[in-house]
């Protein structure tokens, strides 16, 4: 119980840094704001236009639709090599690492019922809801 519980954690780290690397990192090549113009099912596109960096202006770029709202003006950057934005910020932060808030919650479970350390099941339960929650907030 313990390998899965640890293995459900490092999917949720793993699945995280994937974005959170690029909303955290200070020195990431293209940094800009982007406006939300269009929203699909899961990826909102805008214009973007680079504050930092040695950015370009894009006519599209893409962004996860949870993480912004058609209008809004967000600070992104984007990932190298590809049109895909990041919100940075807070916000940007909170929301990539919502994966490992979903791990620690199942980890919880996995915990209190196969392990028996309840307490300690209790307080990832509720690292992983505050996570959610806060990200909820911000966005």
């Amino acid at each position: 119980m313990g390998l899965l519980a640890l293995l459900l954690l490092a999917g949720g780290v793993w699945t995280s840094w994937n974005t959170a690397q690029y909303a955290m990192l200070v020195k990431a090549p293209e940094r800009g704001t982007m406006t939300v113009v269009a929203c699909g099912e899961d990826r909102c596109t805008g214009p973007y236009v680079p504050t930092a960096g040695d950015g370009k202006r894009r006519a599209k770029v893409s962004l996860a639709e949870s993480a912004a709202t058609k209008g809004e003006r967000v600070e992104v950057t984007v990932k190298p090599g590809t049109a895909h934005a990041v919100r940075t910020g807070p916000a940007g932060i909170l929301h990539a690492w919502v994966p490992f808030a979903g791990s620690l919650l199942l980890a919880a479970l996995v915990v209190a019922g196969g392990m028996r350390f309840r307490r300690t099941a209790w307080v990832m339960g509720l690292l992983g809801a505050v996570l959610l929650g806060a990200a909820f907030v911000a966005l």
